[in-house]
């Protein structure tokens, strides 16, 4: 996965390598968020000196199970909202890391589906309510969408049964456009949900450019590599002695514009010069 190596890559660069003077446990969800606090719990017990972990969900399981060890969150959206910690600047406790969340974020995904489309007005939401974030992440959206004049038609999906109903809700809505939130479900069934857009002829901006690897239509979203990288540094400052209650927890610097041009073919869409000049990256 790109997210272990470069979290491994961070490490390697401040002299931690694996099999010498590092030892690293992975666990894995698999997109089932209910899967979080066994795996939590098994990580404490054996135990290990720092856990690292990926999402809201990862990162809230992981402060219930424990109180002493330190958890860095690679990514996290919006850690205040969600209870993940108080403060961002003094988070306190045992756990700290890198915020994925911000509000310009939405608003940025909006202002490229109205460029593409530029009579959007209707735009559909797939998110996984049982993630904290995605509430959170609805409500930022609701928001942007309440200023642009743009209706809003929420699908939820929680589970792998779920999909055919979400999918013929949105089918039957039939928006302009869709937003699919962040979420590691959702991302786990990336390429269901790509294919699933494609055969309707929907239109998608995703979080993650995993998606858009899988043949979702684009996404804008914040540099989960370079956060994983940054991630290495908190575990560094904690290994040398530092209170992660003590270390602030960092917005995202980095944002990247990915474009699928072929999916956009497939749908019979024209992406104009403009968008396709502030790509960061184009797939063909």
């Amino acid at each position: 996965m790109v997210s272990n190596r470069r979290l491994r890559q961070g490490l390697r660069e401040l002299g931690y390598i694996e099999g010498h003077n590092l030892r690293l446990e992975y666990r894995y969800a698999e997109g089932q968020t209910e899967r979080y606090p066994a795996l939590a719990a098994e990580l404490v017990a054996l135990p290990v000196d720092a856990i690292v972990t990926t999402g809201t969900p990862a990162a809230l399981a992981a402060k219930r199970a424990t109180t002493t060890i330190p958890i860095v969150m690679a990514t996290g959206g919006d850690p205040v909202g969600t209870g993940a910690v108080s403060n961002l600047a003094r988070p306190g406790g045992n756990i700290t890391g890198l915020s994925s969340l911000t509000s310009e974020v939405d608003a940025k995904r909006f202002e490229l589906l109205r460029e593409l489309l530029p009579t959007l007005s209707r735009v559909g939401v797939l998110m996984n309510p049982i993630n904290p974030f995605n509430i959170i992440a609805a409500q930022h959206v609701r928001s942007v969408a309440e200023t642009l004049g743009v209706r809003l038609d929420f699908v939820e999906v929680s589970t792998e049964a779920e999909f055919d109903e979400a999918f013929r809700s949105l089918r039957r809505l039939h928006p302009d456009a869709v937003v699919v939130i962040a979420d590691a479900f959702l991302l786990g069934h990336r390429t269901r949900i790509a294919q699933f857009m494609a055969e309707s002829h929907l239109p998608a901006i995703y979080a993650y450019r995993d998606h858009v690897e899988a043949g979702g239509l684009m996404t804008y979203a914040t540099n989960f590599r370079d956060l994983f990288r940054r991630a290495a540094i908190y575990v560094d400052k904690i290994f040398k002695g530092a209170k992660p209650g003590d270390l602030p927890i960092e917005q995202p610097t980095k944002f990247e514009f990915v474009i699928n041009l072929n999916t956009a073919k497939a749908l019979g869409l024209t992406i104009p010069p403009v968008l396709l000049a502030r790509a960061d990256e184009v797939i063909e």
